[in-house]
């Protein structure tokens, strides 16, 4: 199974090692993640490119993410995750099972619905420049996990200079893995229930069931 986080995170290996506590770039997540503090909840469309040069692999999806608050969901080609704040289901058509796991939300994995605040815990940062991405001005912030055993040595974010939404961000793995996700449409004044966090197995029949709790 593809591991979503997105989700994989934010690109060059010199860059990491002079990352640093930089002022600047400190400045720059806390604008974007006050912005994104004082929407109720919000809508994004995704695009998703996995790239590996040397494997020479190059795939894309498309994807979908809904937040309210801790609560989000996920809905990518192979997988959709709900989380209502504390269950987590994951759903995959193809195999007509889900899974059911109590949410933990210091987890390592990239949060959906706190992806905006990743950077106050466990990461140093460094603001590298600012480009012109998809005719968007962008400031261009990498974030370096602290522990040297990460999943992911770096990640790269794209936040719009003018107004601090997110662009894009791209996740650097050890083993030669890019993962970029890049919003497509955004939309901050979507309204939704709580219900619509709770994976309902009643309407999916035929489904299994698999409880991890």
């Amino acid at each position: 199974m593809k591991k979503l986080f997105f989700l994989t995170l934010f690109s060059s290996f010199a860059g990491g090692l002079f990352a640093q506590y930089d002022p600047k770039a400190l400045e720059i997540l806390e604008a974007m993640a006050k912005k994104y503090r004082l929407i109720p909840s919000f809508e994004a469309n995704f695009s998703y490119t996995l790239t590996n040069e040397v494997e020479k692999i190059n795939e894309e999806f498309k994807g979908k993410m809904t937040v309210k608050g801790d609560k989000y969901k996920l809905t990518l080609p192979e997988q959709e995750v709900v989380n209502n704040g504390t269950t987590l289901w994951t759903y995959l058509p193809d195999a007509k099972e889900v899974n059911i796991d109590n949410f933990d939300p210091t987890s390592d994995d990239l949060n959906p619905s706190k992806f905006y605040e990743i950077y106050k815990k466990g990461y140093k940062y460094l603001y590298l420049e600012d480009k012109t991405e998809g005719g968007v001005m962008c400031e261009v912030v990498d974030l370096v996990p602290e522990k040297k055993d990460a999943q992911y040595f770096k990640v790269r974010m794209n936040i719009v200079k003018k107004d601090k939404s997110v662009q894009s961000w791209v996740m650097f793995d050890k083993a030669g893995n890019r993962y970029k996700y890049l919003i497509t449409k955004f939309n901050a004044t979507v309204k939704v229930d709580d219900s619509f966090f709770t994976f309902d197995v009643k309407k999916y029949p035929g489904v299994e069931v698999i409880d991890l709790r």
